[in-house]
This record gives C-alpha cells, structure tokens and sequence, in this order.
C-alpha cells in the first residue's frame, strides 16, 4: 500500500525554511473546514506560525530577565497598601508607558511588603511587549561588577547593561558596598539617567543611602538621577510575609486543637 509521502516532505521543508507551524497543516485544515479556500488555510497558517514566534520570542525575553520567581501583578493584593496604591496606578505602571518615557520607578518599603513581587510583576509585563528586561539583586550586581572588571570584561557587562529596557536592582539596602563597587553601581545607575528604565526595591529611606555609599556625594547624585522624573512608592506597613505566617500557625493550631 503506497502512502502519502506529502505530509512528511511538508515537515521537512518547513523545517528548513524556518516555518515550523507548516508542518502541521493537516490539523489546521481539520480545524478551518476541509471545505474552507485556500486563502483561509493560509491564513489560519501563518496566525498560527506568528503567535508561536512571539510565543518563543517571549520565553527568550523571559530566560535572558534572569527573574528570580514568577509574580503576576494580578496576584499582588492592593488592599495591604491602605489606598496608597490604587488599581488605576497599578494599571498606568503595568501598561510600561514609564519604560517608554524613560522613568524610573523606586519602591520604598520594609520587608514584607511586595516591592519584589510587584517589580517581577512589572517585568512580566514589559516582556510580554516585547521590551528586554535584566533583574538583579543589587549586592549581587555589584561582585559581578567587580568580577568582570578584575577579568578585563567590564565594558561586555555593562553594555549589556545599558542594552535593557528595564533594568531592576532589587533589595538596595541589605549590604554596602565599597568604594570600587560603589562607582560601579552609580556608573551604571548614572549611564542610564533619561536613556533607561530603573526599578528599585530598597528597605531603606534615601536619608540612610550613606550607611550603603562611603561617598556622601555620590550617593546625593545617584538618588537625583534615580528620582528625576520617577514614580517613588512609599510601601511601608505591616510585613504581608509575616501576616501570612501568622494566619498559618493560628489555622495550624485550630486544626490540631
């Protein structure tokens, strides 16, 4: 019995040239109708072929950001925040029209309070648009720094660097740093004033930026380009992490009881 070698050249062929979704073309003519045109199944085709793309365009985007967890701003609880932060708020910060304009975005607040979540929220969005995100934890940005620099790479580094949309120092304020890390902090923080989008998180009030600096100077410079024309969010309150812990145990307790 002779077998329709079509379907398999058609797999091939689309491999080759890079249109994957083609190869599946006898699932997308059950789906359009055996009786549906030509014009419609290419179509349906080539759809499907550019969904698939940005699909995988949006998995790279998303493996290149380095995010450490996967928050959605859909699971942030707005509640917490007291009226501070407003749905309408959240909403223009989740449309990434600040990333367009350049903006920065600083989230002051005690542990506890979603300044992470809600930066990996943010950074979900951006990549969904198809902006290049990079997140990294400040202290540990700046050993990379100082690793690259001492490996005659620096310059690779911070291009990449500048290169992103959106770049997110997350969790400012739990190490210092010394004077070499310093200036390559504020580099990079001072490269992407007005050319750059910034999310800080930080557990600190800027007054108390000079227990991280040694430089009082620099750190004077480095919060004025991270607050020109920025959204500051004060995100103190009530730590939801401990809350949550203690729900847990009261539920544990009444359970066992």
């Amino acid at each position: 019995m002779q077998t329709d070698a079509t379907p398999e050249q058609v797999r091939l062929l689309a491999k080759l040239l890079k249109i994957p979704t083609f190869g599946r073309y006898p699932d997308v003519l059950r789906q359009v109708g055996s009786d549906a045109d030509f014009g419609k199944l290419l179509l349906t085709l080539m759809e499907n072929e550019y969904e698939q793309r940005r699909e995988n365009q949006n998995r790279r985007r998303l493996k290149q950001a380095g995010l450490p967890f996967t928050k959605t701003l859909e699971e942030l609880d707005l509640k917490r925040y007291d009226g501070e932060i407003s749905e309408l708020f959240l909403n223009e910060l989740a449309s990434c029209r600040f990333i367009q304009e350049k903006k920065n975005v600083v989230m002051l607040g005690n542990p506890g309070r979603g300044k992470t979540h809600m930066a990996i929220g943010l950074a979900l969005k951006a990549c969904s648009i198809g902006k290049t995100v990079l997140f990294k934890n400040a202290a540990s940005l700046s050993t990379e720094l100082s690793e690259a620099r001492d490996n005659y790479v620096l310059g690779k580094l911070e291009n990449r660097i500048q290169r992103a949309d959106l770049l997110i120092l997350d969790e400012m304020g739990y190490v210092s740093f010394d004077r070499y890390q310093s200036e390559l902090l504020f580099k990079v923080i001072a490269e992407r004033s007005e050319r750059g989008s910034i999310i800080v998180t930080t557990n600190l009030p800027f007054s108390e930026w000079t227990t991280l600096f040694e430089n009082a100077a620099m750190v004077a410079a480095m919060v004025d380009r991270l607050t020109f024309q920025s959204y500051i969010l004060d995100m103190n309150g009530n730590s939801y992490r401990l809350e949550q812990a203690k729900k847990q145990k009261l539920r544990s307790g009444s359970q066992s009881s």
